[in-house]
């Protein structure tokens, strides 16, 4: 299930990172000081130097077998998944199609299925930890 989990962690990011390149090349940076997007730059570069940060634990936890490493995995992407839920709901207030600024550029479809990969990962790596842990018996 360790795999599996990756496959789906490096999905997730595939598609975050063309989120990402819609929102940059849609001017988001230079639309900081206009106040025109809802994203700060803190919050669009924090959520996936979270998920790398959390994704190094984990291929760590694979490697080794160390759970601590798998709850530690857990643990940073808890973070990164609460920081993709702000911007989320910041382009939900913005009325999704209706945004402003560069997230106007933001696929409907891209951003539907980065979240739910997003989702099966955290679920996922949640069952492979608890699993790793001896909680669970698979």
């Amino acid at each position: 299930m360790g795999l599996v989990t990756v496959v789906t962690w490096l999905f997730t990011a595939i598609v975050g990172i063309y989120l990402l390149y819609r929102w940059l090349s849609g001017g988001g940076l230079r639309q900081q000081s206009a106040k025109v997007t809802r994203f700060p730059v803190a919050l669009v570069f924090s959520h996936p130097a979270l998920s790398i940060a959390a994704l190094a634990c984990w291929v760590g936890h694979l490697f080794t077998g160390n759970r601590v490493l798998a709850w530690l995995a857990f643990a940073v992407l808890v973070g990164a998944a609460l920081l993709g839920f702000t911007m989320f709901t910041r382009w939900l207030g913005g009325g999704g199609r209706h945004a402003k600024g560069a997230e106007r550029r933001l696929p409907l479809l891209a951003v539907l299925l980065h979240g739910a990969a997003g989702l099966t990962t955290f679920v996922l790596v949640l069952l492979t930890a608890a699993v790793a842990r001896g909680q669970w018996s698979p």
